[in-house]
């Protein structure tokens, strides 16, 4: 870095707030800049009458030891618990295990429906599906076509707003690749240290005691403490850039006021489809048109208080049940006492929606009344135990893949790469790429680290298991699919 003007981050969530944090330790001088009036980004922790609750739930946990390294360096140990992993899937009035195991599955499910199911699944390795490429095809493959729709259709429907059946199957979700069924019965038969590995199935995680929200809060702080400016309710309007590459950007704050900020580099987490219609120049037709077609699924939250006591012990459960709209629910509690208040939980429904659908759209009162409804249809509490409710939304929380999302992302990032070199792409968003926190946290710090004369490929920062593929910008990310395009209404 040579320039004397700061690097301009836009975006307090994890990854721009990483990636501030490690400028400011180098001495380096940085703005950020966050359009909404918190910080955190979807890592947030909300908090509203002195209830707090995540937007769908972060553990804690990572295989990159300078992120976990970081995690302490911005919290003291004694802010974080330890806490114990257990979810469940709920399916037909009963609960499974997850990850699954065949013991429990096979006692839920029935003698009959076991035989039925282990029958499905050896015909299905005698006559597999003809088309694979698809995911529902993949799965009926690995389960055969009864455990298929009992523990994958619905909820993936849910998540993702697409019939199975049109989802390819290239993604293979990180959770899903290293299960079968022949698996899971060597797996519930045999001791734990001859086991078949499964990819997630951790069984502690640590979590910030007052959520993760706490994190970003004092890394935004320690960024501030340092001499680094951050700056809320602070929308970019414009990125002005020259021949040489970004300038610096335009900012329109609480008051209401424009105002122009030198840039020495620009780290972005803002949607890609909004990054691209902010430069001036106006960059080519066919880079803003591919940010056009970059779309986004959204999320809201429905959370309910009720006793204690009638709470289930789980973090989350995973809701396959197509009579309700809810896909997942949290137990803060079970998160973290300090989010709830003595003798109360806080229930988190979680809805996955495309922003301006009828859930979307619908009141708070509606939503809540909802949430009432399916709670009690599921049995876990009954509408009269509700004491409250509150409602969050979340707009672009997870980046939409359809077919030509891959080849939307190259172009933008290749013409940045050439012609706009000093911005930078980092985290979910910022990448259109399905992170998780460590993983948008470690964009930022190798990002940091370019600046500063490294040359790392950040875009090579993808799955659980291996950070670095030489696929680099064709992966998806952990956990992602690849979608249809979505129709537009």
């Amino acid at each position: 870095m040579s320039s004397t003007d700061p690097v301009v981050v836009i975006g307090a969530g994890p990854a721009g707030l990483t990636a501030a944090y490690q400028i400011v330790k180098r001495g380096g001088a940085v703005e950020v800049f966050e359009a909404d009036k918190v910080v955190g980004g979807i890592s947030r922790t909300v908090e509203i009458d002195g209830w707090r609750f995540d937007i769908g739930g972060h553990r804690f946990f990572t295989k990159v030891a300078a992120v976990e390294n970081l995690w302490h360096e911005i919290l003291p140990d004694e802010d974080f618990l330890l806490r114990p992993r257990m979810s469940r899937i709920y399916y037909d009035g009963k609960y499974y295990d997850y990850p699954l195991r065949a013991s429990n599955a096979l006692k839920n499910i029935g003698p009959v429906e076991a035989v039925r199911a282990v029958l499905s699944y050896v015909w299905a390795k005698i006559r597999p599906p003809r088309d694979q490429s698809n995911y529902e095809g993949w799965l009926v493959s690995r389960f055969g076509w009864r455990l298929y729709r009992r523990f994958f259709k619905t909820y993936t429907e849910k998540v993702w707003g697409v019939e199975v059946k049109d989802m390819p199957a290239d993604w293979a979700a990180q959770r899903v690749k290293g299960l079968s069924l022949s698996n899971a019965i060597w797996n519930a038969l045999t001791p734990k240290r001859k086991q078949t590995k499964i990819t997630s199935l951790i069984e502690e995680f640590q979590y910030p005691k007052f959520g993760p929200g706490m994190m970003w809060e004092r890394c935004a702080e320690l960024v501030q403490a340092s001499g680094g400016g951050v700056h809320l309710s602070s929308r970019i309007v414009g990125i002005d850039r020259s021949s040489d590459g970004a300038t610096g950007v335009r900012v329109v704050g609480r008051d209401g006021v424009e105002k122009k900020v030198p840039a020495s580099h620009v780290i972005s987490t803002m949607p890609m489809a909004q990054l691209v219609e902010v430069f001036d120049p106006p960059l080519p037709d066919a880079i803003r048109t591919a940010g056009r077609e970059l779309t986004y699924r959204d999320f809201l939250t429905v959370a309910l208080v009720i006793p204690e006591d009638l709470a289930f012990p789980d973090n989350w459960i995973y809701i396959h049940a197509a009579e309700v709209a809810v896909g997942r629910i949290q137990n803060f509690g079970s998160w973290s006492p300090f989010l709830v208040k003595e003798g109360r939980t806080c229930l988190g429904l979680e809805y996955f929606v495309f922003e301006g659908d009828e859930l979307w759209n619908s009141s708070d009162e509606e939503l809540i009344a909802r949430g009432k409804r399916e709670l009690e249809w599921l049995g876990l509490a009954a509408a009269s135990d509700v004491e409250m409710g509150f409602v969050f939304r979340m707009p672009k929380a997870y980046p939409y893949y359809d077919y030509s999302y891959q080849q939307n992302v190259q172009t933008i990032a290749n013409y940045l790469d050439e012609f706009i070199p000093n911005v930078h792409l980092v985290g979910r968003n910022g990448m259109h790429k399905y992170n998780n926190q460590d993983h948008s946290m470690l964009t930022a710090m190798l990002t940091v680290e370019n600046i500063f004369g490294a040359d790392h490929d950040v875009w090579s920062v993808n799955v659980e298991d291996e950070y670095h593929e030489t696929s680099s910008r064709q992966g998806t990310g952990r956990d992602a699919p690849v979608l249809p395009p979505r129709t537009q209404k």
